[in-house]
């Protein structure tokens, strides 16, 4: 009993430790692949191909001041950025990256934790936004929390999809459920809503509207520096790993797949979705933030209850009822 106690404590802090190290090289590859596709150089001065860019930045973080504003709420100021970073890496520990390699990849309320923890990040914007004191701060805060809950309401709608088929909130059991074909066929428009909603929780390009520079000069963190700053920062990778274990797993049959390792299968479809965030980033403009609502209320959330209505119609269908 012991042992096995250990041999899950140590699993938990490979993987944790695995997802937070991948994060924090993404800011790296991303930099070197928008580069690329925009014909222009990357980081090319710290190390062959600019690769050491990280190191630098992390020694720069960790020695630079960390200020707290005299007009801030100084308890939250400092427990805002810890949540957002706590409660997505937390949230990673109901993937299952094999059958033997996860976390509480077995727990039966799998995908509903995820929502839980997605729901809880949403605080962590808040509470920067607020604490700073800042009007630019706040503004953005209330434009990352209105947006994230509008676009979690048909994130959470468009998996329902995925658990009607399977029958499970399992997340093992939906990937078990693949084996002959993967969830992206029969609920194609689930997947376009999931990732569309992934991007906007994630609040990435061109759902970016509560840290546009342009607007906000980087609205809810614009007062934070050093290590706090960091940890706003790395949790956006972070959010960006796991939105892509997510889609691996909920749509694209997670481990499965023929001759490689599960592992292998595994980490190759998460890393394609991780390259397609960083392409739409590249490829694609900022639209207005009422567009961003609009789109979200007036078009996603209808076609994901379509969706629903639909699946349920069909699975209703084939159990004879």
């Amino acid at each position: 009993m012991i042992i096995a106690i250990l041999l899950a404590s140590i699993k938990a802090i490979v993987i944790m430790l695995v997802v937070f190290v991948f994060a924090a090289l993404l800011s790296w590859i991303e930099r070197r692949l928008l580069g690329l596709w925009q014909d222009r150089y990357g980081p090319n001065r710290v190390g062959p191909f600019g690769c050491l860019q990280l190191a630098a930045d992390m020694i720069k973080m960790f020695f630079k001041e960390d200020w707290i504003p005299p007009f801030a709420d100084k308890l939250i100021f400092t427990i805002a950025p810890l949540i957002s970073i706590c409660t997505l890496l937390i949230a990673f520990s109901i993937v299952p990256i094999t059958p033997n390699w996860g976390v509480a990849s077995h727990t039966s309320i799998g995908l509903l934790f995820f929502l839980a923890m997605a729901g809880i990040a949403v605080y962590a914007v808040l509470f920067g936004g607020w604490s700073s004191n800042n009007k630019f701060a706040l503004l953005g805060a209330v434009r990352a929390s209105a947006q994230t809950v509008s676009y979690e309401v048909f994130l959470g709608l468009a998996l329902m999809g995925v658990v009607l088929q399977a029958g499970s909130f399992n997340m093992n059991d939906i990937v078990n459920a693949q084996r002959g074909l993967w969830f992206v066929v029969p609920q194609f428009f689930g997947f376009c809503l999931f990732c569309i909603a992934g991007v906007a929780v994630t609040h990435r390009f061109p759902f970016d509207q509560p840290e546009a520079e342009q607007d906000l000069a980087d609205g809810y963190h614009i007062e934070y520096s050093g290590l706090k700053w960091g940890m706003f920062f790395v949790g956006e990778y972070v959010g960006i790993v796991l939105i892509s274990s997510l889609i691996t797993v909920l749509f694209f049959g997670g481990w499965h797949g023929p001759v490689l390792p599960g592992i292998v299968w595994f980490v190759l479809k998460t890393l394609f979705f991780v390259m397609m965030f960083i392409l739409i980033r590249a490829a694609l403009p900022r639209p207005r933030y009422d567009q961003v609502m609009l789109f979200g209320w007036k078009f996603c959330l209808p076609l994901s209850l379509i969706n629903l209505l639909v699946t349920g119609f069909f699975v209703l269908l084939a159990q004879g009822a």
